[in-house]
């Protein structure tokens, strides 16, 4: 069932439906990791509901547009709803697409991209089958989409993404791989001294190396 919910920031509302895969307060933290910067020209990869490119544009003066991308079409379908909600159709498109088949239009057209992606190796278990595919590692491989930033981002572009803190090397090595070099880090914890159970990871196409590892953040809403 469809509900419309407040983003909590300014009159922003978004689409939601309690049968398909709902936002987590991972998706909320990806999008305040970065700041924008002037004439930015943002990607929300794996979208879902539009989540993260939604609360980056509600939080950041100076980003010129939004492009959505999600390959199911119940969620792209609400994302458009959630554009039109909020009169953001001159700013915000919604591309219903893999991300393993984007144009070539699309070649090095973002200066950031923003992604929480499929993070967990396994099948669909018990999991509803359009839940499973936002969750699990089953169309879209680590690989697959550092290839689709990699050619998406303009040179100096950004690239953010949340991740779990178990597969942190593997990030940082397929990120360095396709010449997203990690410039900031910060592991996400339940509570203070907890284990951390996901990381935040930024990237720049074609940047030096070096990272800004920050302090842990404690996020008391619970994992993801």
């Amino acid at each position: 069932m469809e509900v419309i919910e407040s983003l909590l920031i300014g009159n922003y509302q978004i689409v939601q439906d309690s049968e398909h895969y709902r936002f987590t307060s991972d998706s909320v933290l990806l999008s305040r990791f970065l700041s924008a910067k002037r004439g930015e020209t943002v990607a929300d990869f794996c979208s879902g509901s539009g989540i993260v490119g939604l609360h980056f544009y509600a939080e950041n003066k100076g980003v010129e547009s939004v492009a959505l991308f999600e390959m199911q079409s119940e969620l792209a379908e609400m994302s458009r709803k959630t554009v039109m909600l909020n009169k953001l159709g001159g700013i915000f498109t919604v591309e219903e697409m893999r991300l393993q088949d984007i144009p070539s239009s699309y070649t090095e057209k973002f200066s950031l991209i923003l992604c929480n992606p499929p993070y967990v190796r396994g099948g669909f278990e018990n999991a509803a089958p359009q839940k499973a595919v936002c969750r699990k590692e089953l169309t879209l491989s680590l690989e697959e989409l550092c290839t689709a930033a990699k050619r998406c981002l303009k040179f100096g572009g950004r690239f953010a993404l949340v991740h779990r803190a178990d597969r942190v090397s593997e990030v940082l090595n397929a990120l360095h791989a396709h010449s997203l070099e990690p410039k900031k880090l910060q592991f996400i914890s339940g509570k203070e001294e907890a284990k951390p159970y996901a990381v935040l990871v930024a990237a720049v196409k074609g940047g030096k190396a070096g990272v800004d590892v920050l302090p842990t953040l404690v996020n008391q809403k619970g994992n993801v």
